[in-house]
């Protein structure tokens, strides 16, 4: 079995897009070349939310190291908007660590970032197929 380390970007005030991400890739089976593929989330948390952390110096080194331990880096595209400073900060860190990124665009999204778009090495549509499909590709290279 094949086992692919993600993270997914998200603010827990929001966390729909996460929701959604979640069970499509990592509540459900996969197959890839009839082999299964077992997606696991390495994603900060909701039980130890690291946004308390007492700075932002150790708020990056936190998420940092959730990327460090990922395969693959997914971004919904339409949170940039929202959250520039700190997905730009995720960004840095997928390209520190050499983690190629997945950017999504959200069903009927207004707005997308061409920073996210330009970032990632494939951006695809809001389904499962085509996320799961994505990130398997960012993972083989």
């Amino acid at each position: 079995m094949y086992q692919v380390n993600i993270f997914i970007s998200h603010s827990w005030q929001y966390s729909q897009h996460y929701d959604s991400l979640m069970e499509w890739l990592c509540r459900r089976p996969w197959e890839v070349n009839r082999q299964p593929v077992r997606f696991v989330d390495y994603s900060v948390p909701r039980e130890n939310p690291i946004h308390f952390a007492t700075n932002e110096e150790q708020l990056r080194r936190a998420i940092y190291a959730q990327i460090a331990a990922a395969h693959v880096v997914i971004i919904p595209t339409g949170l940039y908007a929202n959250y520039s400073k700190w997905i730009q900060k995720e960004i840095n860190g997928a390209q520190a660590y050499g983690k190629p990124i997945v950017a999504v665009n959200y069903r009927g999204a207004q707005r997308t970032s061409q920073v996210v778009s330009e970032a990632a090495r494939e951006t695809v549509g809001w389904t499962s197929e085509s996320v799961a499909k994505a990130v398997w590709r960012a993972y083989n290279g």
